[in-house]
């Protein structure tokens, strides 16, 4: 089950707004499963409208985390305001295995379900993790790697040894 689950029947959708927020619970355990220091807050406004085939969720997530700076691991507080249109659309049913599948521009934002029940707060969950820059550095970084004995990022890059190797002229 989902840290911050919350299922909707497309069929009873009132076509409405809903806020959405995580308990202190719930941030603690998506800190945990996205790899962060924690999570402050985290809510949505979400538009659902129920759909010939499903539901739309159209609104915005908001979030304020903390996650640890890639170079020097030091506290980093990010805010996150991502915009939101998914749709929701029962599950086709299995592929076959060496099916090729194309997706029209359209279904990129489909999220299949099974049963009568969609979990808007699972894909608001999915939609926080992919919007967490797992790169970020804070204002330090520059000296932790300096600290590190890494040079700037021309001596340091993925050629360094091959340039350390290269004989005077």
């Amino acid at each position: 089950m989902s840290e911050f689950s919350r299922t909707y029947d497309p069929r009873l959708l009132p076509g409405s707004a809903v806020e959405l927020a995580a308990s202190e619970a719930e941030r603690a355990a998506l800190a945990q499963r996205f790899g962060l220091v924690r999570i402050d807050q985290m809510t949505a406004r979400i538009d659902l409208e129920r759909e010939a085939a499903g539901a739309s969720a159209k609104g915005r997530l908001q979030a304020e985390i903390v996650q640890s700076c890639a170079v020097s691991g030091e506290d980093l507080p990010v805010s996150i305001n991502e915009p939101i249109n998914l749709h929701f659309i029962p599950a086709r049913g299995p592929s076959a295995p060496d099916e090729e599948i194309e997706l029209e521009a359209e279904e990129l934002d489909e999220i299949e379900f099974e049963g009568s029940l969609f979990d808007l707060g699972e894909a608001l969950a999915q939609t926080l993790a992919l919007a967490i820059d797992p790169y970020a550095v804070g204002p330090n970084a520059e000296e932790a790697r300096r600290k590190a004995g890494l040079l700037d990022k021309d001596m340091s890059g993925p050629f360094a040894a091959l340039a350390a190797l290269k004989k005077p002229d």
